[in-house]
């Protein structure tokens, strides 16, 4: 019965090691310099292409609430427009409020808020483009996380246990890591 076991664990173990030589090497991280601390990556030498992205996410909540927001009865006012109008500027300040990001010329940012009754929520979605040395990734995804985090707050006096959900890289395109994309 040990031997069994060993045996397993052993295959297990060769399994494992098998697929771990299946993964692709990871290139190496460029905000970190040689001696490990983090740096901003010089762009300068880059062209500047047009880079586009999409991120998405969603805020879940109690059917009351949710009825509430969608009829307009909420103590704060306009909770889906003040969402929306957080979500645009929140692009245009990324490099502010994550450190190594560097602040871009944004062109276009787009904020959608749709109800869907199934959560019962809003999924959100930011599109960002720009024509610059490097992508809008972060854009988007602080478009798509402040405008959930101002609709929590609009919605917190109806309801403290909204959630925040799946915030996540739709698609991006243009760079040297080229183009990106899932469902959804």
């Amino acid at each position: 019965m040990e031997q069994d076991s060993a045996q397993s664990a052993q295959s297990a173990m060769a399994s494992s090691s098998s697929a771990a030589a299946e993964i692709p090497s990871v290139s190496p991280l460029t905000h970190l310099d040689a001696s490990g601390q983090a740096q901003m990556v010089d762009v300068s030498p880059k062209q500047a292409t047009v880079r586009h992205a999409i991120a998405a996410g969603q805020v879940k909540m109690l059917s009351q609430t949710f009825a509430a927001i969608q009829v307009g009865n909420t103590p704060k006012g306009d909770v889906l427009g003040t969402a929306r109008l957080a979500g645009i500027m929140a692009a245009k300040q990324t490099a502010q409020l994550i450190p190594l990001c560097h602040p871009l010329p944004i062109q276009k940012v787009e904020v959608t808020i749709a109800p869907n009754i199934q959560l019962p929520g809003y999924d959100i979605r930011a599109e960002v483009r720009t024509k610059a040395e490097t992508g809008v990734e972060m854009e988007a995804l602080t478009a798509v996380a402040i405008a959930a985090l101002t609709l929590y707050d609009m919605a917190k006096a109806l309801e403290k246990s909204i959630q925040i959900e799946n915030i996540r890289l739709i698609s991006k395109t243009g760079g040297k890591s080229g183009d990106y994309g899932v469902g959804g």
